[in-house]
């Protein structure tokens, strides 16, 4: 019974980390990554679809993305929507393809960025811990109901609790590798 519980736990933990992974993969550090293009969608023909399905994306160097459209007539509507889009950057536009050139950092938008991160990384923290909270609820509920021991109830509890910290490391981990690529210069 509590198996399950424990189950349930670890996968919402697991989505946590994942959130973690495409919230760091969507800001910006100095370098070219198609990730940032993940949340842009374009309006094709009045439905609104993701870019990465309108477009072949690639990254030919460290500094620049490069978007060729499968269909030319889409490039003046992707290029709108990255124009409307929050990455900050404005595509150049040769009748083909788009180009995003991404630019140096300034040194206070990297302070900026790594505030980003540890905010977003915080924020996963809560939600591991909020799992924690609900599964720990959930064991004391099945105490009181009869269902399984106080003993069981305490090393489920126990259990709940490395889960927690394991999924709590791994977030530390992304989020110390997130600050050391946006500090690289």
């Amino acid at each position: 019974m509590t198996n399950d519980v424990l189950q349930t736990g670890e996968k919402r933990m697991k989505a946590a980390i994942e959130a973690t992974k495409k919230a760091f993969s969507a800001i910006r550090t100095g370098r070219a990554n198609t990730g940032l293009l993940d949340r842009i969608t374009v309006d094709y023909y009045g439905v609104s679809t993701p870019l990465n399905q309108l477009a072949s994306i690639s990254v030919p160097d460290p500094r620049l993305i490069v978007i060729q459209p499968y269909d030319k007539s889409t490039i003046k509507d992707i290029d709108r929507a990255i124009q409307a889009s929050d990455i900050d950057l404005m595509p150049t536009n040769d009748g083909t393809v788009l180009r995003l050139a991404i630019p140096q950092l300034t040194e206070e938008r990297r302070k900026q960025l790594v505030k980003v991160v540890k905010k977003e990384a915080e924020d996963k923290r809560v939600a591991v811990r909020n799992v924690r909270r609900d599964l720990n609820d959930e064991i004391r509920k099945m105490e009181k109901a009869g269902d399984i021991s106080e003993d069981e109830s305490r090393g489920a509890q126990d259990e709940v609790q490395e889960l927690t910290d394991k999924y709590i490391a791994v977030i530390d981990e992304l989020t110390e590798s997130k600050e050391e690529e946006i500090l690289e210069i």
